[in-house]
């Protein structure tokens, strides 16, 4: 980061301080992200946790561990798995999400590697991690199968992936596009197209045939009531998540 301080104006500085200030603002633009992240880490910690005997309750439980967080964004994810010892690379197609990154972990005192790239990319130089977070981005690629390839080549053997997305069916359309982008206007319109949505059992089929052995899968269910997430082991119909092995 000092070097790139030195040689960028300091006016862009502020504004990435400003853009990491909102990214990381849980009542900000970015709150429904912050208020399914709990359950988000709860899923990848006891996952981890379970797959590679790591104590949760230590200091650094999984200072052993190289995590790769692709599509890593503002890096909500990059961190908290940084602060439980593991080494982390964040990357992210989107360039402009990196200076905000790397700024707020920065200040928050935690070492990432925060990087301008794609899965195709690190698998290509030969990267290899303990774990590979691939959080809602599945949905967003061209070729779901050449991605999922690519990122199970970035796993060790024995390695685990953490993959989320949403589901593809009639309440999914209404929740995740019509509810969260035109009525509650959480995202932007046009963030998700409903035809590239996956169900469960597709994205099992799609992982076994990328190389990797399907052990796990829940779902994140939002309650508008309780207005809060939780996980559930039988509601699947919209946002879920799926824990692979590598042989």
């Amino acid at each position: 980061m000092q070097a790139q301080q030195s040689t960028v104006d300091p006016s862009e500085i502020a504004k990435f301080e400003a853009m990491a200030a909102e990214w990381w603002d849980p009542n900000g633009k970015f709150k429904p992200l912050h208020m399914l992240n709990p359950c988000r880490l709860d899923y990848i910690t006891d996952q981890i946790a379970g797959e590679f005997d790591c104590d949760l309750s230590a200091e650094a439980p999984f200072s052993e561990l190289r995590v790769l967080d692709i599509g890593c964004g503002g890096g909500l994810l990059s961190e908290p798995m940084a602060r439980l010892g593991a080494t982390v690379v964040g990357a992210d197609a989107a360039e402009g999400n990196l200076p905000v990154a790397r700024i707020h972990a920065e200040q928050s005192g935690l070492e990432i590697d925060y990087r301008h790239t794609t899965a195709e990319a690190l698998a290509e130089a030969g990267e290899t991690f303990d774990v590979v977070l691939n959080m809602e981005v599945v949905e967003h690629v061209a070729d779901p199968l050449s991605y999922l390839t690519a990122t199970q080549k970035l796993l060790k053997p024995g390695g685990l992936q953490i993959c989320s997305t949403i589901n593809r069916n009639p309440k999914s359309y209404a929740m995740a596009i019509f509810g969260a982008e035109v009525v509650m206007r959480w995202l932007p319109r046009g963030t998700h197209e409903w035809s590239k949505f996956i169900t469960p059992d597709e994205l099992f089929g799609l992982l076994e045939q990328a190389g990797l052995r399907p052990v796990d899968r829940k779902g994140f269910v939002f309650n508008p009531l309780l207005w809060k997430w939780s996980i559930s082991d039988r509601d699947l119909s919209v946002n879920y998540v799926t824990a692979s092995i590598k042989p």
